[in-house]
């Protein structure tokens, strides 16, 4: 990149809005200080986040004032942008899809996600980057994107610690029981581990219960925690049906607070960055092995902690041979916990 260079060159593309927030705040650490640049030319790179529930008439007269070396955007802010050909791609020549698997498996961003690729595809000089701690099926997802267009044909394959996909540091456990008395199982749980701050993983509400016009899983876990759990006041909400305001206040909440208890959708599995986080609990079994994986990799994050981090996964006796399956993909033992209640 070129300090020189008054136009964006670098563009960082993040599924959610939450996501965006810690990216750009790291990016915005790192552009202080470019490398590799004599002193006397040491100039920082400006970095715009283009992030939902943002004010496209300020972000648009920005981007034309003084145009950022470095945007991070949301896929949905971005393709807005693009429409309305606020932001055009011609000068990028840096472009990183981060939590690629993620957008290529959402409904909602895929179209986004390769209409972007194709018409990024067309700029001949540029680097683009695929990041993910879980890059599934890597070889025929490589080959697509050679065929498509969206990387070049001698594309490198860096693999941060192929041996030992799951944090050492972490303890896995689950336990089973009645489907009719998780609730119940997950009280008795937290009374006995008495977290110091926890994230519950609650699946999504099927489309048939939001017809019927149940209420979500995740409101009714909160509101039974709140009424039976008295060890923790502190018990939040984090789901992808939030407003951004709503879910910004709820992460702004918990960072001020020394302990706490977030009941969350998967949502919470990418990018959120919470380092205090001791334990997690999986009140529904994670739809695959990498949704496990993101899920327990909220925990363990702070370096050189010595704290126990605990991953817990309540099931049915059925569901036994898909948490085993998990264990031998992800290359980690789950212990069986027996609850006396």
């Amino acid at each position: 990149m070129n300090t020189q260079r008054s136009s964006v060159q670098a563009l960082i593309v993040v599924p959610t809005r939450e996501l965006g927030i810690q990216v750009a705040k790291v990016v915005r650490l790192l552009a202080a200080k470019p490398m590799g640049l004599e002193m006397e030319q040491n100039k920082s790179y400006t970095v715009m986040a283009l992030l939902d529930g943002g004010t496209l008439k300020r972000q648009r007269s920005w981007l034309k004032a003084d145009p950022p070396a470095i945007v991070v955007a949301t896929i949905g802010s971005l393709c807005q942008m693009l429409e309305k050909q606020v932001f055009k791609l011609d000068t990028v020549r840096i472009l990183v899809i981060d939590e690629v698997d993620f957008m290529f498996n959402s409904s909602k961003q895929v179209s986004s996600l390769r209409k972007l690729l194709t018409l990024y595809s067309s700029c001949n000089s540029r680097q683009t980057v695929f990041a993910s701690a879980s890059i599934p099926q890597h070889n025929r997802f490589l080959h697509d994107c050679i065929q498509q267009k969206w990387t070049k044909g001698d594309v490198v394959h860096i693999h941060v610690n192929p041996i030992e996909p799951m944090p050492s540091c972490l303890n896995h456990r689950y336990l089973t029981c009645h489907r009719n008395r998780r609730h119940q199982t997950l009280l008795h749980l937290l009374q006995r581990d008495n977290p110091e701050s926890g994230i519950i993983f609650v699946g999504e509400q099927s489309e048939k219960s939001k017809k019927a016009g149940n209420p979500p899983p995740t409101t009714l876990l909160l509101e039974f925690l709140k009424d039976s759990y008295g060890s923790c006041s502190n018990i939040l909400l984090l789901e992808e049906d939030m407003n951004f305001n709503a879910r910004a206040a709820s992460l702004s909440e918990v960072r001020q607070k020394e302990g706490y208890l977030i009941v969350a959708t998967d949502i919470a599995a990418r990018g959120i960055d919470l380092p205090e986080t001791t334990h997690i609990y999986n009140f529904d079994l994670p739809r695959t092995a990498v949704d496990y994986l993101h899920r327990a990799g909220r925990t363990g994050r702070k370096p050189f902690s010595d704290k126990k981090c605990v991953v817990t996964s309540i099931i049915a006796s059925e569901e036994r041979f898909v948490l085993k399956r998990y264990e031998n993909e992800l290359m980690f033992a789950c212990e069986e916990l027996v609850l006396s209640l």
